[in-house]
């Protein structure tokens, strides 16, 4: 058993989180995550990999996703808060997005100004158009929005505490969980796993790297199908709260315990969204099959 503690939403790919107390979880994710994207002029995709002060920018959608704020977390930087009026009615360009050409709405000038200011390089603000078909790979069919691949990034906090554990065996600082940026987050049960009759059943989520055998769970009314697990890139290497690049982990602790058989190293597990339904902090992570976990 577990329990979701944490609910995180990116609604602009490549920016910094939000926590939420609940959100529905649509087809293509949480509500209105990665449902912008920053691009250049010519329409690639920004994200921490080159832009790392994109983390500093911390969006949030109304409820609706009619409105679209953008501020900084960095105190008194002078560059101010935009507010949005989402145009969905815009004319589409094409963006391109890891070699893959979608089309995106751009969302005006203020928007444009705002972010070439703030990153010190030309770029605009696009959206996911509302007719976006976006098919997402792996074990289970998907979709996203702009996201890397699938809809939704689950990591358990066993699986952070053991690689904080190994990282201190090197005398490396332990890690938040924004490093990794993750959609849910999930703990124990804080009263422990217990069958009908009371006795103590399996606690999985206490078991490090236990989301990588998931392969399907219910959350509430929802339900998610494994995909595959997060092969982790140089965003992991961004401060979160500097917007800067900092040392070399958690690469170099990961590349010692948590190599790919495919390449890379990996940490947390993604899912595709297999029924909509409200999501919230609190709620029930119940497994309903398991697999191996790939290697």
């Amino acid at each position: 058993m577990a329990t979701v503690v944490d609910l995180i939403t990116y609604p602009v790919k490549g920016c910094a989180g939000t926590s939420v107390d609940s959100t529905h979880l649509t087809p293509a994710g949480l509500g209105h995550d990665r449902s912008f994207m920053v691009v250049s002029v010519d329409g690639v995709y920004r994200t921490q990999r080159r832009d790392p002060r994109l983390a500093l920018v911390r969006p949030t959608a109304s409820a609706d996703g009619s409105r679209l704020t953008l501020a900084s977390v960095e105190p008194d930087n002078g560059h101010g808060v935009l507010h949005l009026d989402v145009t969905t009615s815009a004319p589409r360009r094409e963006v391109d997005l890891f070699g893959a050409t979608y089309q995106g709405i751009d969302q005006g000038e203020d928007a444009a100004a705002w972010l070439t200011e703030f990153l010190g390089t030309p770029s605009r603000l696009v959206r996911v158009p509302p007719e976006h078909e976006r098919k997402t790979d792996g074990l289970t069919p998907g979709t996203s929005g702009y996201a890397d691949s699938s809809a939704v990034h689950l990591l358990s906090r066993s699986s952070l505490a053991l690689l904080n554990t190994r990282m201190a065996e090197r005398d490396a600082p332990p890690l938040a969980v924004d490093r990794f940026r993750p959609n849910l987050v999930v703990d124990s049960h804080p009263e422990g796993a217990h069958g009908e009759d009371g006795e103590q059943g399996e606690d999985w989520a206490a078991e490090p790297h236990a989301e990588d055998r998931i392969r399907r769970m219910t959350i509430g009314a929802a339900e998610l199908g494994y995909t595959k697990l997060a092969v982790r890139c140089a965003v992991t290497l961004v401060d979160q709260e500097a917007g800067a690049r900092g040392g070399p982990e958690p690469l170099r602790t990961l590349a010692g315990y948590r190599r790919f058989s495919a390449g890379g190293v990996v940490f947390g597990a993604k899912f595709a969204v297999v029924r909509p339904g409200k999501l919230s902090v609190g709620d029930e992570v119940a497994v309903e099959e398991w697999g191996e976990a790939e290697s």
